[in-house]
């Protein structure tokens, strides 16, 4: 199963690592951030795993589907919360600090991020 995954952009570099390869130390998820995305991360697993034993059972197409659905909107709820957090620690400092190329950097980040999407 993961050997077929191929990724549309280059995957993160981790938690508190910026694009441009800076550490950014304080500014990872706060503790209630990454509660409910550990959370939500492993009922999405979960479900996932529903969804190949429901491939493997033959299950009726639409019903994996509607699965899948519940997941990627599981997911994207995920993204939402990583981004409010992201907004509020990261480009808020980098709004507010002196760095003229950290500010750019970073809302370079957040635009390059929703052009993936679309």
């Amino acid at each position: 199963m993961g050997s077929d995954v191929q990724f549309l952009y280059t995957p993160p570099r981790g938690v508190g690592i910026s694009t441009n390869g800076q550490n950014q130390k304080g500014r990872a998820l706060d503790s209630a951030t990454r509660t409910a995305v550990t959370r939500r991360l492993a009922s999405a697993a979960g479900h996932v795993k529903g969804i190949e034993r429901m491939v493997e059972e033959d299950t009726y197409c639409i019903d994996v589907i509607k699965q899948i659905q519940a997941v990627q909107a599981a997911l994207n709820k995920v993204s939402a919360l990583i981004l409010d957090n992201h907004l509020r620690t990261c480009v808020t400092a980098a709004i507010q600090g002196d760095d003229a190329a950290e500010r750019e950097a970073v809302l370079h980040e957040i635009t390059s991020v929703f052009e993936l999407t679309n």
